[in-house]
């Protein structure tokens, strides 16, 4: 199987610690520090254990997710990825940390905000390209066990 349409999603330490809301300011920001990288934002924070803010941009949305009560930030790749499965996941998780990282560093969040560095979330969204079948859950799970030992996360696969 192909992999494709990628999505991780990384937990925050303490999910109650900073209004859902707050990230629309830090969005809107990311948007105007680019050269067109981002495109807008949308605001789902009235829904409970729902999409949450998300910004959009053309190869992946970056949103700060509380799907199942649970927030993190949800990398979705939408481009189209070339490389092996094994390079694309990294390059997926690479981008996913990389956003992480950059929301800790934001001055108004900084001290407040933490990732988990011991669980990730992957799931694969092209299901033209593989089944929701246990059939292609073992064809990618030992690719993704790979990428688990250079992470140095368990991931778990939905």
């Amino acid at each position: 199987m192909e992999l494709q349409k990628l999505n991780v999603k990384l937990f925050v330490e303490r999910p109650d610690g900073i209004p859902l809301t707050d990230f629309i300011d830090i969005f809107h920001g990311w948007i105007q520090a680019t050269d067109g990288d981002y495109h807008d934002v949308a605001d789902y924070s009235h829904m409970q254990a729902g999409p949450g803010i998300v910004l959009v941009a053309n190869d992946a949305n970056v949103s700060i997710d509380e799907t199942e009560n649970r927030r993190g930030l949800l990398f979705s790749q939408k481009g189209w990825l070339t490389g092996s499965n094994q390079e694309k996941l990294r390059s997926v998780f690479r981008s996913a940390l990389e956003n992480c990282r950059k929301l800790e560093e934001e001055a108004a969040l900084r001290g407040k905000l933490r990732f988990a560095v011991n669980e990730a979330l992957l799931s694969v969204n092209a299901r033209l390209l593989g089944t929701n079948s246990q059939e292609s859950f073992d064809e990618i799970n030992g690719e993704i066990a790979a990428v688990e030992q250079v992470l140095g996360k368990r991931i778990a696969l939905t």
